[in-house]
């Protein structure tokens, strides 16, 4: 696998956002149909110019991201549903409305921690019914016990990446 974690700058981020750090959660909304950040636009420069490596099996590529990487996950898809053969989000928030881009095209598996006070775990579920109102069948994984850090159980799932790479876009 060709494996790849961008960094967000500091004052930038992956989603179109406004951010509320005043509260815990945190206060955010999404707003829907606004050019992507800059940071994203960087990511799918980079994205593209990999899809372009004739080594790369552009059947199986995947995203997935944590916190401010979900919100990633869920922005790039939304900019680039016919891409992704899968996706996981941890902890991440969107834009339900954005779903229909990619609901039925992407599997997606997201989780997220119940006691999570940085980011309500509520942004999740409202993705996931979102997903499932615009005709997608997504996996959903809410830890009971697990705060803002989900991703400590999530990467320990031992279903995940048996399940990413069980995912093979098919052809249109």
């Amino acid at each position: 696998a060709i494996v790849i974690f961008p960094q967000c700058p500091r004052e930038d981020y992956w989603a179109n956002a406004k951010v509320d750090r005043s509260t815990k959660p945190i206060s955010l909304t999404f707003p829907k149909d606004l050019p992507p950040t800059k940071s994203m636009k960087l990511a799918m420069e980079l994205l593209e110019e990999m899809l372009a490596k004739n080594y790369v099996n552009k059947d199986q590529v995947y995203v997935g991201g944590l916190s401010m990487g979900g919100m990633g996950t869920f922005e790039i898809l939304y900019r680039k549903p016919d891409v992704f053969a899968a996706a996981f989000a941890i902890c991440g928030a969107g834009n339900p409305e954005s779903t229909e881009a990619y609901a039925s095209k992407v599997p997606m598996w997201i989780f997220h921690g119940a006691n999570d006070d940085v980011v309500d775990p509520q942004f999740s579920v409202d993705m996931v019914s979102g997903i499932l109102k615009n005709g997608g069948k997504p996996n959903f994984t809410l830890f009971g016990k697990d705060n803002h850090n989900s991703w400590d159980s999530t990467f320990a799932e031992p279903k995940l990446l048996p399940w990413l790479f069980s995912n093979i876009k098919t052809k249109q």
